[in-house]
């Protein structure tokens, strides 16, 4: 999957200008660059040009504070913030993260936070470069980064606060990613499948988070689990360290690296009146 192994090759660094022809080019705005999709035709003119147009977006500042809870991920940061904002909340706009917060959310958090700025409309997601930016990009060979930072007298269009102390787990039910609910309060929804993995949640620490609750247990009857890896490092790192292991002896499929039903082509693909908990990013009519 693109948006995991580009970051994962060192492709991107920050200060970079990428796009895509694909929403969630907004992933590597994790890195502190400017990433975001356009169009089949933008994207074929800018290869041929060398060049592309861009309207610059509003910004809005989300600001982080707290320490998150054990369970509390980038996921459940992201999901909250489109309840708040709706599905286009954000549009022409950046997501602009800050704030004391940034300490706990690691780096697969902040691609999964950047890879859903789309699903509130946000043309891209900006994260500031601090040490973890650096020692990632270090670690994964990408060039040298050049550092932007907001200007000291920016002018938000609109500023929140999450307070990561306060987040619980929440899921999103059909058919908007803003249609964010507690997970507590969905308990004992009837699901016919679960599928872990896309660019969005489908990196090793997700994965190693998925196993270590399924860890001993075994599925539902009636209840299919697909995991995917979203590259294929990521696919022998799970083998080598029995992760993939756990996922089949608990009765689950463990997937080549693809995106699988997410984007509604196959590997998954929800039968009618099915339903899924996923970790995938959007849950529109027809997308699975």
């Amino acid at each position: 999957i693109e948006h995991a192994l580009i970051p994962e090759e060192g492709l991107v660094t920050a200060g970079d200008l990428a796009i895509g022809a694909d929403s969630h080019t907004c992933t590597y705005g994790a890195l502190g660059a400017f990433s975001c999709g356009v169009g089949s035709t933008d994207l074929a003119y800018a290869m041929y040009c060398g060049k592309t147009w861009f309207k610059v977006p509003g910004a809005i500042s989300v600001e982080l504070t707290g320490k998150p809870s054990r369970y509390v991920t980038g996921k459940d940061v992201v999901l909250t913030l489109i309840g708040i904002l709706g599905v286009d909340g954000a549009d022409f706009c950046s997501l602009e993260f800050s704030g004391s917060g940034l300490e706990y959310m690691t780096m697969d958090d902040r691609f999964t936070i950047a890879n859903m700025a789309v699903e509130c409309g946000a043309t891209n997601a900006f994260f500031p470069v601090d040490s973890k930016t650096l020692i990632y990009l270090e670690e994964h060979g990408a060039k040298k980064p050049v550092i932007y930072e907001p200007d000291k007298d920016v002018c938000y269009s609109r500023k929140i606060t999450l307070d990561l102390s306060a987040m619980c787990s929440v899921v999103a039910l059909p058919h908007l990613p803003s249609n964010v609910k507690n997970a507590k309060d969905v308990k004992g929804l009837k699901i016919d499948q679960v599928v872990i993995g896309s660019c969005t949640n489908g990196r090793y620490s997700d994965l190693a988070n998925a196993a270590s609750v399924i860890k001993g247990r075994k599925t539902a009857p009636g209840v299919r689990l697909i995991v995917i890896p979203a590259t294929q490092k990521i696919w022998l790192e799970c083998v080598k360290s029995g992760i993939a292991e756990i996922f089949v002896e608990a009765g689950g499929v463990f997937s080549t690296p693809t995106c699988g039903p997410c984007l509604g082509g196959h590997m998954g693909i929800l039968a009618d009146g099915e339903r899924a908990a996923s970790t995938t990013n959007r849950n529109f009519v027809g997308r699975m």
